[in-house]
């Protein structure tokens, strides 16, 4: 029965009437095509569609951006001499054509993944050769304004330089404020003083003792003679500089007071410290107004303004509060911090202000008075122990390390990067700076640090 479906018109390898087994092999597969009437497709096992749709989605996400055209490109190409693009049809292979041949897909997918590659290729080409080459010079100055817009120059700022050196204190310089007038500043350390100096000379003009702990903050009043200033003995104390002796104390807090700032147009004093709270006092009666609770570890810092939010302060628990003093509540939490905030700073004139903690894009610009972000000050990774603002738009920051940045405000660029330098006899991880503040015209900063010095740096003309 075998003989009789062999065909006797074909020799074999030998010259023998008996067909080869190739032969055999070709002519079964003829009859089985003939049979399921499948042609040269073969028999689809649903194998062949779902790579088809595999490789089409997989093409459509790679090239997604290409399947259609841009605005400026298209209008270019809008006119009597431009061919019509049929319109690209919905789904996921949408704008990429599939090449299937005799073998279906499986025999040209490197075909079909090498179309969108020379379909890119040619519109990118064809944007910019639109109309003779003119249309695409147009369309790169259009590109070029665009980005130019979206980069912000920062401003041109001068070059800052260590001018003086100030020693006296016998331990870690922890606070500073300057006089209103310009004419001293105050320093408060771990020595338990409070130094005066002159501005201009830096010469020592005054010691004040009464604290039995650490200084950690100080304050200057616009209006009165007096001068403020907190301890980790939990006691705020103010001194009165005609008679240069403490007047009032403010009893309150349960553990020591870490920040202190003094209200700009009312006869008002904020603390914060190490029992959570901010504390808002009478600067004349020594009541305690407001007692301001929602933070849940150590407050560092704090500060005052004349508009709202009229209270701003960083604690230990990563979070950043703005606070209504009329009503005594908290209107914001910022939350965008990953570590303790343990500075702020608030520009002289511009309606914002800066948090500092440690980590990764540790210092944040703020918006006031919703607490927007606006951008992160990026090159200096370090713990941020204090920060300064002066009217010119350029920010200080200081670190545990030692390490000094100076930054364009506006943009969130450093445009200097200095580094503390130990003074002789003190450790090198006696480099940190803790506090720091602007004098009054913006030229001068001064800086106290873990070397138990006062440094002072000048802007270079």
């Amino acid at each position: 029965m075998s003989t009789s479906l062999m065909p006797t018109d074909h020799a074999g390898p030998s010259g023998s009437s008996l067909p080869s087994l190739a032969d055999l092999v070709k002519r079964s597969a003829k009859r089985t095509r003939a049979v399921y009437g499948h042609g040269d497709a073969g028999i689809d096992d649903g194998l062949d569609r779902a790579n088809k749709i595999k490789l089409a989605t997989k093409l459509a996400i790679e090239y997604r951006d290409v399947q259609t055209l841009p605005p400026v490109l298209a209008s270019q190409q809008a006119g009597p001499a431009a061919p019509k693009r049929p319109a690209t049809p919905a789904g996921a292979g949408a704008g990429v054509k599939l090449i299937t041949g005799p073998g279906g897909l499986s025999s040209s997918a490197s075909s079909a993944s090498a179309e969108p590659r020379a379909l890119v290729k040619f519109r990118h080409q064809e944007g910019l050769a639109a109309e003779g080459g003119h249309g695409g010079s147009r369309l790169s100055q259009a590109l070029m304004r665009k980005k130019e817009a979206r980069e912000v120059k920062p401003d041109y700022h001068a070059q800052w330089k260590l001018s003086r050196v100030i020693s006296g204190h016998m331990g870690w310089v922890r606070a500073v404020t300057v006089d209103p007038s310009n004419k001293w500043f105050a320093t408060g350390a771990g020595d338990r003083v409070v130094k005066i100096w002159d501005l201009a000379s830096g010469e020592l003009k005054l010691s004040l003792t009464g604290h039995i702990s650490t200084i950690r903050g100080l304050g200057v009043s616009d209006r009165h003679p007096y001068l403020f200033s907190c301890a980790e003995d939990k006691m705020v104390k103010c001194w009165d500089l005609e008679v240069n002796k403490v007047i009032r104390h403010y009893h309150g807090h349960y553990s020591g007071v870490y920040s202190l700032a003094v209200h700009p147009t009312l006869d008002v004093l904020v603390t914060g410290g190490r029992d959570a709270s901010v504390r808002v006092w009478d600067m004349r009666t020594r009541a305690n107004i407001f007692t301001l609770t929602g933070h849940s570890s150590t407050v560092g810092d704090v500060k005052t303004q004349e508009s709202d939010p009229q209270i701003i302060s960083g604690s230990m628990d990563s979070t950043v509060r703005l606070w209504d003093l009329a009503a005594g509540k908290c209107m914001t939490t910022l939350t965008h911090h990953k570590k303790s905030v343990r500075a702020l700073a608030i520009h002289p004139t511009e309606y914002s202000f800066a948090s500092g903690s440690a980590g990764g894009n540790n210092i944040k610009k703020w918006k006031c008075p919703e607490g927007i972000f606006v951008h992160n000050f990026v090159g200096h990774e370090a713990i941020i122990n204090t920060l300064a603002i002066n009217e010119d738009g350029v920010m200080f920051s200081g670190a545990d390390n030692g390490t000094l940045t100076m930054w364009d405000y506006k943009t969130g660029l450093p445009f200097q990067h200095l580094k503390d330098i130990p003074q002789p006899g003190s450790l090198d991880a006696e480099a940190g700076v803790f506090c720091s503040t602007f004098d009054k015209t913006g030229t001068r900063l001064i800086t106290g640090g873990a070397d138990k010095t006062i440094k002072v740096y000048s802007e270079q003309a």
